[in-house]
């Protein structure tokens, strides 16, 4: 009779990977970094271990919304005060903070509860083509599709 594999925290091997964002659209982009720091592209996956990857995502302010979304998105933010609520268009997102675009769809897409919480800091998403991660020699992946 054999046994399900459960990875253990310890044995964990992570890698670091770099994504491009330069003509990409946002939700696809979305979808494979957290499929990526969630760990689902190993066979090792198992649900309740952080078992991903660490992504850095370059190029953010280069990033595609389809249709009219670069108008119709909004993003809101409350705070807690009586009229408080800040409303956002996606454009204005995009000039301002693409970094914090590329972040809010990538959490909206990673477990609600501690263990999401700590995948969220294995992402690291910069405006331009620089970033600091040289030192962890990290690989170039490919978007699917």
């Amino acid at each position: 009779m054999s046994t399900t594999y459960m990875a253990k925290p310890n044995e964990v091997e992570r890698k670091w990977y770099i994504i491009d964002a330069e003509g990409k659209t946002l939700g696809r982009l979305a979808s494979e970094a957290a499929s990526l720091i969630r760990g689902k592209h190993k066979p090792t996956f198992t649900p309740h271990i952080d078992t991903g990857d660490f992504v850095i995502i370059i190029n953010a302010s280069k990033i595609v919304l389809s249709g009219n979304k670069l108008q119709d998105k909004k993003y809101y933010r409350h705070s807690l005060h009586s009229g408080g609520l800040k409303v956002t268009s996606a454009q204005e997102m995009l000039a301002k903070k693409p970094e914090r675009m590329i972040e809010l769809a990538v959490h909206g897409m990673l477990p609600k509860n501690r263990l999401g919480n700590k995948m969220k800091l294995k992402l690291k998403v910069y405006a331009g083509s620089e970033h600091p991660h040289q030192a962890q020699q990290p690989e170039v992946w490919e978007l699917r599709g």
